[in-house]
């Protein structure tokens, strides 16, 4: 049995829900990742998305000018480092998501597993092609 913590990214930024969206564009940029999870206190609130940024923020705000707290999704899915990579394979094509954060025991941000991540995982098992369909499907004109 593979769990998240044999497939997750370790090295996870976060950003506060009160940092600017500029700020968390240029993270994700020299991070080259497209996700950062929003955590305050120690305590997951939300994810940004690159998604978020271009679609809630400069498409329908029509700038850049305003605070992660005001476009991130809020009430996250996550995962536990020992969760089975089948459950957060399960979680992720049920809910059409590309991103889980993984938290600790103490609910505190300790990597992120993504599609990209449980697809060469689960290539052993299953055809990736198929996972990463499973989960790439779209659900509704806004997906």
């Amino acid at each position: 049995m593979t769990n998240i913590q044999d497939v997750m990214t370790q090295q996870v930024e976060t950003c506060s829900p009160s940092s600017s969206i500029i700020d968390v564009a240029k993270l994700m940029k020299d991070l080259d990742v497209g996700a950062i999870p929003v955590s305050e206190n120690n305590e997951l609130k939300g994810i940004l998305t690159d998604r978020d940024i271009v679609i809630h923020g400069l498409a329908e705000k029509g700038s850049a000018d305003f605070q992660v707290k005001e476009i991130m999704t809020e009430n996250v899915d996550y995962v536990k480092p020992d969760t089975d990579i089948n459950e957060a394979y399960t979680t992720m094509a049920e809910k059409q998501i590309r991103r889980l954060p993984v938290l600790d025991q103490n609910n505190q941000v300790v990597g992120i597993v993504s599609l990209g991540d449980l697809a060469v995982k689960l290539n052993q098992d299953r055809n990736s092609g198929d996972t990463l369909e499973d989960i790439s499907r779209p659900i509704g004109p806004d997906q």
